[in-house]
């Protein structure tokens, strides 16, 4: 009784602290900032795999967008837990932090607006916004749109038909034209995100769920300093991100959404990773991710 009453009263002491956000979409297939060594406090970076979706070893690997053979894995894409909640990754600018403060971190973004307004989703925090605006998640969703890194997807599938650069494809229908390991996380976007258009939300930080850090491979070494969130559907991981998931999504059990691309006011200061040289942005619908 003690311990469910504590929990309640830390999880109404988190949304005290959400802030507004907005939310864009994509899919590049670049291998995401965070899987990058010394990034932020973390057991190990976010893992990569290679054009047969195999894990890689070396997180230092170059990009796939860049001629190497490190890209995004396809079991990055959403999922739906529920009809009222979802998982998944993203590229985020949070107003304040750096990557050393949101790599690897979850967050829990309630939506404020379009036909999903009152859903949830927990994000896992896996790349950086190079020119997004303050408090920006751009989802990771296949078929979302591949912005100026046009390169990346065919290398890694051999071909790609993502509808439009910026906003990717416009329909469900569109989904089965992509490599059959992402179509399911195409379909998300039409099925549970309902096609919203870049809906703005509100975010607070949580402990990132079990199913999330089994697929990214990363935990925060302060993830036990966030509430668990009551939506989660299992508890958060405290290890060291390879507990298998209850419901591993697999592949690709998610959906995508191919919407209008935003132009965000402010533009942080470009990140260089480690050991790389000069990084590359890749533009996703809404805003550049760093695709180094």
């Amino acid at each position: 009784m003690f311990t469910r009453t504590l929990v309640s009263l830390l999880l109404l002491a988190a949304s005290a602290y959400a802030q507004s956000g907005m939310t864009t979409r994509y899919w590049d297939c670049c291998r995401p900032s965070c899987a990058w060594s010394d990034k932020a406090p973390v057991n190990a970076p976010v893992r990569t795999c290679d054009a047969n979706q195999n894990v890689l070893s070396d997180p230092d690997a170059g990009t796939g967008c860049d001629g190497g053979p490190s890209f995004a894995c396809a079991d990055n894409s959403p999922w739906a837990v529920d009809e009222n909640m979802a998982y998944g990754f993203a590229a985020t600018h949070i107003s304040g932090g750096t990557e050393s403060s949101w790599c690897c971190a979850c967050f829990k973004l309630t939506f404020t607006s379009t036909s999903i307004a009152g859903k949830t989703m927990i994000v896992q925090s896996t790349n950086t916004g190079g020119d997004l605006g303050a408090d920006q998640f751009d989802l990771q969703i296949p078929g979302g749109g591949l912005g100026i890194f046009t390169s990346g997807c065919p290398a890694q599938y051999g071909s790609w038909d993502g509808g439009a650069v910026y906003g990717g494809v416009s329909s469900i229908e569109e989904c089965y034209n992509l490599p059959e390991a992402v179509q399911d996380g195409c379909r998300f976007r039409f099925d549970w995100f309902e096609n919203a258009d870049n809906p703005t939300m509100m975010y607070e930080e949580v402990s990132c769920p079990a199913e999330l850090t089994a697929l990214s491979g990363c935990t925060r070494s302060d993830s036990g300093s966030y509430p668990w969130d009551s939506g989660n559907s299992t508890l958060p991981d405290e290890g060291d991100g390879s507990t298998l998931p209850a419901s591993n999504p697999g592949a690709g059990d998610t959906t995508t959404s191919g919407g209008n691309p935003t132009t965000p006011d402010t533009v942080p200061e470009e990140v260089i990773p480690p050991n790389t040289g000069t990084p590359s942005n890749d533009t996703i619908s809404g805003g550049t991710c760093l695709r180094v």
